[in-house]
C-alpha cells in the first residue's frame, strides 16, 4: 500500500503547517565548501534537514564534486541515534578504469571510454568512498534511499570529507542538493 503523510480524513481543517509538512524539503548549497588534509566525517553546512520522531523520508539528490585522484571523496550522513534506512550513490568508483581505441584498459585516466561506477547500497549510518580524477575535471554523484526515524528526532544530512588526507581541496559545489519528502 502507497504510504502517504499526512494521512488527510474528511472534514480536516487545512492549515498553512499541515500543507508545508506534505512538500518535499530542498537543502540546497548555496556555496562551494572545501576541505584539505582530513579524513574526518563532516556535516555539510548546507545540506541539512530536521527530522521529526517516528517519522519516514525518502530523498534524492545530486552532488557536484572536484577531488584529486588521491584523496577521493567519503560519503555518508549524520543522523539521529536511532535511525535506520538504506542509500545508494551513483557516481565514480575509486578506481577509474578506461578503455583504449586498441581494445586495452588503462587506470585512473579521463577518455571517452568511460569509468567505473559504484551503485551498490549501503546502511543509512555507513559510509562509501567515490573516486576522484584530477582537480578540475568535476564529477557528480546521484543520491537516492530512505530514513527510518526512531523515537529520536533532529538534524540529520551530508556528510563528507577525503577519503585520503591530501593538501588538495576537495570541493562540492553551489547547487549540489537533497530533496526529501515524509512518506510517514
Amino acid at each position: 500500500m502507497p504510504e502517504a503523510y499526512p494521512n488527510l480524513v474528511a472534514g480536516q481543517r487545512i492549515t498553512a503547517s499541515l500543507l508545508r509538512s506534505m512538500q518535499p524539503q530542498v537543502a540546497r548549497k548555496t556555496a562551494d565548501t572545501s576541505m584539505q588534509a582530513t579524513t574526518t566525517l563532516a556535516l555539510d553546512p548546507h545540506i541539512q534537514f530536521t527530522a521529526e520522531a517516528n517519522s519516514v523520508y525518502v530523498f534524492e539528490g545530486w552532488l557536484a564534486y572536484d577531488s584529486d585522484i588521491a584523496a577521493d571523496i567519503l560519503v555518508g550522513f549524520t543522523t539521529p541515534s536511532g535511525t535506520k534506512g538504506k542509500w545508494t550513490g551513483y557516481g565514480t568508483g575509486t578506481t577509474v578504469i578506461s578503455g583504449t581505441s586498441g581494445n586495452a584498459t588503462q587506470q585512473n585516466a579521463v577518455s571517452t571510454w568511460g569509468y567505473t561506477v559504484r551503485v551498490e547500497y549501503t546502511d543509512i549510518t555507513a559510509t562509501r568512498t567515490f573516486g576522484g580524477l584530477n582537480v578540475g575535471n568535476p564529477e557528480s554523484i546521484l543520491l537516492q534511499g530512505t530514513c527510518r526515524f526512531g523515537p529520536t528526532g533532529g538534524t540529520w544530512g551530508l556528510s563528507w570529507a577525503q577519503a585520503a588526507s591530501t593538501a588538495t581541496n576537495t570541493t562540492i559545489f553551489t547547487d549540489s542538493q537533497i530533496k526529501a519528502q515524509r512518506i510517514a
